[in-house]
């Protein structure tokens, strides 16, 4: 090699995202198990965990344990910011052709990834496949039936069929991961976001181990806030590109009532009633007024919309590429 030639650098066929907060018990195991899986496949693969603010010490064992294995790479958050942001943190660095995910706590099985990758490379038909911890090893009352009852809401709010979102390991495309983006708590919608940005989604049932070092950072109070998440999902899938559509039938579902009220009242008036007393006067005014209010906030939302896909921000549709079958035929 020339003196002053840089090597090129050969991205990894896959890369593996996994977030970590407060699994030091785990780590050495999870490092491992993920090795023992991929490291027979051709074409490399990375390991990314990120630690999410650890407490307990499991940064500076990613920084020890990356010290010998070139392809485990350590990204230590500052603080604990949460799963969908260290997920996020994680596909911004990946550079693998397929980004690969799953828990820290070693519940999910690395050894069922290999499967998951040879149907995702094989099958050009889908996008992202989806795990389904079919004989999940949770508590019944506290964690699987929350869960499931939390699945069959979002499948039905969302369109997205699936038995398990809250199923960590999934594989997908690149091209797929570079098109979401994750905050807050996304993390549990990310089936429902690839749909949106155009992905195909199979689910294939995966393997489950009870937790065994350790302690579960879900409880049953996430709930509620899969509730109010599911509620901006459905906001952003459905009605993100014409929010007047939303903001604005709900404004003329209010303003046409209250219209219909204040024109019955002006009839009383002309008739030489008395309507100051009146409590439907009261409410014909405040029907128009808050209707009027949603109807000017759609229009608002319009604009910040234009302005957002005008500005380049967000492409309003993706392509996908057009692949010739293996035969040649058409």
């Amino acid at each position: 090699m020339a003196a002053g030639t840089v090597p090129a650098v050969t991205a990894p066929e896959v890369s593996v995202v996994i977030p970590i907060y407060n699994e030091a018990e785990n780590l050495r195991d999870l490092v491992a198990r993920v090795h023992e899986a991929l490291a027979p496949r051709p074409g490399g693969f990375e390991l990314i965990c990120v630690d999410d603010g650890s407490r307990d010490g499991s940064d500076k064992l990613l920084v020890e344990l990356a010290a010998e294995r070139p392809w485990l790479k350590p990204v230590i958050l500052a603080r604990n910011y949460g799963q969908s942001t260290a997920l996020q943190a994680g596909f911004e660095r990946a550079l693998g052709r397929y980004v690969a995910t799953l828990d820290g706590d070693l519940q999910n099985d690395p050894l069922d990834l290999p499967a998951l990758l040879d149907r995702l490379e094989t099958d050009d038909s889908i996008d992202m496949i989806s795990g389904w911890r079919e004989h999940r090893q949770d508590r019944a009352i506290s964690r699987r039936l929350p869960s499931r009852l939390a699945n069959r809401l979002i499948s039905w709010a969302t369109k997205v069929e699936l038995h398990d979102y809250g199923c960590a390991l999934k594989v997908y495309r690149r091209e797929i991961i570079e098109r979401i983006h994750l905050y807050g708590e996304l993390h549990r919608f990310i089936p429902s976001l690839a749909k949106e940005a155009g992905a195909r989604i199979a689910e294939v049932p995966v393997r489950h181990h009870a937790r065994t070092r350790g302690v579960s950072k879900y409880g049953i109070d996430r709930t509620f806030r899969v509730i109010l998440d599911l509620l901006l999902i459905v906001f952003v899938l459905r009605y993100r590109q014409r929010p007047l559509h939303v903001f604005g039938g709900l404004g003329l579902s209010l303003a046409t009532p209250g219209v219909l009220i204040l024109a019955y009242l002006m009839a009383l008036k002309i008739l030489g009633e008395e309507i100051g007393h009146r409590p439907l006067l009261m409410a014909g005014t405040m029907l128009v007024l808050v209707g009027l209010q949603f109807i000017v906030a759609g229009l608002i939302s319009e604009m910040l919309v234009r302005i957002y896909h005008e500005g380049g921000a967000r492409p309003q549709y993706h392509v996908r590429s057009a692949r010739m079958p293996a035969d040649g035929s058409r």
